[in-house]
Order: C-alpha cells, then structure tokens, then sequence
C-alpha cells in the first residue's frame, strides 16, 4: 500500500549523498556491482505495512550473529591457555632442578676426600636424578604436544569463524543498505505525498494514514538501528578473534621452542656437564698424583743431597781434625815459651839471690872481721 518501489532506481549514490550518512556512502562505494543490485533487490521488496516482515527483517543475520558470539564464547571458555602455562612452569622448575653446582670443584665444601672417595658416588646420584628428571620432562613434552596440536586446531577453527564473522558483516551491510535506502524513499517521496494529499483532501482518513505512516517509519528505523548494533558486535569480534588467534600462536610457538630447542639444549648440556665433571675428576686426581710424585722426588733428591754431602764431609775428614792439630801445636807452643819464660825468669831470680847472697855473706864477713878486731 505505501510501497514505492518503482521509485527505487539503481543510482542510489546522489540518493544515498543527501541521505549525509558518511557510513552509508563509503559503505555504498565499497560495494561490489552484485552487491549493489543485492541491495536495490531487497530494498524494493521492504513493506514495512508488513509488521511481521519488518520484525523478520535481517533475523537470519542477526541470529547468525548471535549464534557466532555464543560460539566465541565457547571457544574462549573451552580454552585453558593456564593449563600449558603451568606445564611450561613444571618443565622449567624440572629444568632447574638437577643441580650440577653440587659436583664443582670450586663449590664451598668440596674437599679432596670428596673428590677421590665421593665424586663417583655423587657423579651416579646425579646421572641417576638426571635420569627420573628426563621421565618426566618427556611427559611433560608430551602434554604440551599434545596442546599444541589441539591450539593448531583452535586456530584453523578461529579462522573459519573469522571468515564467517566477515560474512555476517557483509549480510548485515546489505541489509543495513537496503534499509536505509527504503527509509529515504519513505521520508523523501512516500511521506510528503500522503501528507500532501492528507492537506489537499482534509480527510481524517488520510490523515490518519500520515500517522500510521510515520508509526512504520520509526519502527522500521529503530529495527535499522538494532542491525547496526548487530554490526557492531561482529565488528568487534572481528580483533577479538585475530587477538585469540595470535595468543593461540604464541602460545604454540613456546611450546614448539620448549620441544624443540630448550629441552634437547638441556639435554645436551647435562651430558656436557657430566661429562666436563668426569675429565675434571681425572684431570684433578692426575695433578694430584703428578704433584704427590714431584714432591716425594723433590724430598728425596734434598735427603740425598744432604746425605752425600755429609759422607763425603766425613770421609775427607782425618782422625784428627787440623784445627785441632792446629789449636794442640798452638797450645804446645805456647806452653814451650811459657816454660822457657818461667825457666828464664827462674835462672834470673837464683842469679840475684846469689848476688844478694853473696853480698850478705861479705857483709857479714866483714862485719865479723869488724868485731875481731875490736876484741
């Protein structure tokens, strides 16, 4: 009744220009030429007299909409990215676990004792640890290989919703178009001629017909609106999916780095490891032996060198040593000097004491022949 789709053309630009909805004319040139006559199809074929048909209007694409949002949601829901996240926490900490620090030399505590008797033994404990580590490390490796495939499947999935979500988006573009060219033939052409008419007649009957008129615009405009809505959300699905898309990716990257790089580095590491320790603990016990050998040589070359020289000191040696000979013929010496100085001395004091003698028995001679006289 109030249809006027032989005024609908196929040259929507100018119509679609005074509309002033930049989105409507950017969204119109974007537009393949099928798209377009999608769009000018659907529009001719909007009664919007139609309650039903309105309320139907762009239902499929909005329920296709909504289906896609649950099914994001299930998706995101369904996905523990903790679960790998723990199991590369649980590789690293087993990682870490073997201690290769305990069989330094260098470390505090580590005594030669521990080296000859205890490197052996605590060399097999740790081959032994490294061993139930590995065990687990290759459950681990499987866990997370197994979350990597199931995350290479969530991304080939993401990107079949991604596609459809741009689908959903063109459906409700189209929709979207067409009614916004039904909307402008209404308010351009339908609407002044029945207000037109509803003057000119002055009939309550047309005028009622302006109201009801009016009533089916803004309904219709509002079910626009709620389509817009619906673009909206599959718009915002749009990041939303690639941003799941790249944590998916980098999450299987991790993993592909742990299986691949990190963990067959760690093994080599740990057999470089015990490895270095076992030429250590070699190298170590040869300069000890070398060490113990050159002092034991060392200390026997000083005792023979002190021996040798001490038999020969005492082989040239004579009976009598010549200091002693010496010191004997110096003290024979001088006892022979002392013995001439006393016999000279002695001669010396007998011939005074037989002067004096001499000159005592002349005095008293003298002394006699004095008193002979006096008688």
């Amino acid at each position: 009744m109030y249809m006027m789709e032989a005024q609908i053309q196929p040259a929507p630009n100018q119509n679609i220009n005074a509309a002033g909805d930049n989105y409507d004319v950017n969204k119109w040139n974007e537009m393949t030429p099928e798209e377009r006559q999608q769009v000018l199809d659907l529009a001719a074929q909007i009664d919007i007299s139609d309650s039903q048909s309105v309320i139907q209007y762009g239902n499929l694409a909005q329920s296709e909409i909504s289906k896609f949002s649950d099914a994001m949601l299930d998706q995101i829901r369904a996905k523990d990215s903790g679960e790998v996240g723990e199991a590369l926490t649980e590789l690293l900490v087993k990682v870490q676990d073997v201690n290769v620090d305990s069989l330094d030399p260098n470390q505090k505590g580590f005594s030669l004792s521990k080296l000859f008797g205890g490197l052996k033994k605590e060399t097999q404990k740790f081959i032994s640890r490294y061993d139930k580590i590995s065990v687990q490390i290759e459950k681990i490796v499987d866990q997370l290989d197994r979350a990597k495939l199931q995350l290479i499947r969530d991304i080939t999935t993401l990107d079949t919703m991604y596609e459809k979500n741009l689908e959903y988006l063109k459906q409700l573009d189209i929709y979207i178009m067409a009614g916004t060219l039904k909307l402008k033939d209404l308010n351009d052409k339908v609407m002044p001629e029945l207000k037109e008419k509803a003057q000119r007649t002055g009939d309550a009957m047309d005028a009622q017909k302006v109201k009801d008129m009016a009533e089916l615009i803004s309904r219709f405009e509002k079910k626009i609106h709620d389509l817009k809505l619906s673009r909206m959300i599959a718009i915002q699905s749009a990041p939303q999916i690639r941003l799941i898309q790249n944590n998916d990716q980098t999450l299987v990257e991790k993993i592909q780095s742990s299986i691949m790089n990190t963990i067959p580095l760690w093994k080599n590491q740990m057999a470089i490891a015990i490895t270095m320790l076992r030429q250590q603990s070699a190298l170590q016990l040869q300069r000890d032996v070398t060490n113990a050998t050159n002092n034991l040589l060392a200390r026997n070359s000083e005792m023979l060198k002190t021996s040798s020289i001490e038999i020969a000191r005492e082989n040239e040696r004579g009976i009598v040593d010549i200091q002693t000979l010496k010191k004997v013929n110096e003290d024979l010496i001088v006892t022979l000097e002392e013995t001439l100085k006393i016999q000279q001395e002695g001669r010396e004091k007998r011939a005074q004491v037989e002067m004096e003698l001499r000159t005592m028995e002349n005095d008293l001679k003298n002394k006699l022949m004095e008193l002979k006289d006096r008688v």
